[in-house]
């Protein structure tokens, strides 16, 4: 397996981001989105001002184009909430199934350890399966099932909650 490498995003990165979210928004439920983002909207999701909110990129060694992202991102903007991050990933769909979502949690507990996070979180829809997978087997436990409480593509949609404590 070639080598994975996380970069802190920068501004040139977001519209091939963005592609790869969109292709999620388009073609299944793991993203709530209806539509694709516009850049204005998908930069505001991306770019953090608070240091302990990060993206970065993942590549991988035998090949230059991004493979995906992933983050940690306030989970609620209340003060008391301050050590619980929310983890996003998404990756190019030939990378799922090749460990690189695995590094890419390993990679973004160690930056949330080192800057006092105590708890992540991630948010998955209930049909998500190899999102899912990819959690429980990085030690998160499901926390939350929230049923009915997304409506895509004429059904209504579950969420699930996947937790870990990470200090």
């Amino acid at each position: 397996m070639s080598t994975i490498h996380f970069k802190p995003l920068e501004s040139s990165d977001i519209p091939a981001l963005m592609d790869i979210y969109n292709y999620f928004v388009m073609n299944s439920t793991a993203s709530f989105h209806t539509e694709p983002v516009e850049l204005s909207e998908f930069t505001e999701s991306v770019v953090h001002t608070n240091p302990r909110f990060q993206t970065y990129v993942i590549t991988l060694d035998d090949d230059d184009e991004l493979q995906g992202y992933v983050q940690v991102m306030p989970h609620k903007k209340k003060q008391a909430y301050s050590t619980t991050g929310e983890v996003t990933i998404y990756l190019q769909p030939s990378c799922v199934g090749r460990g690189v979502g695995s590094a890419a949690i390993q990679f973004i507990e160690a930056f949330a350890k080192e800057h006092g996070f105590h708890s992540l979180i991630s948010t998955i829809c209930a049909e998500n399966k190899p999102s899912i997978h990819m959690f429980s087997k990085n030690g998160y436990s499901q926390c939350a099932h929230f049923r009915e409480v997304g409506f895509k593509w004429g059904k209504f949609l579950d969420i699930v909650t996947y937790q870990k404590i990470i200090s």
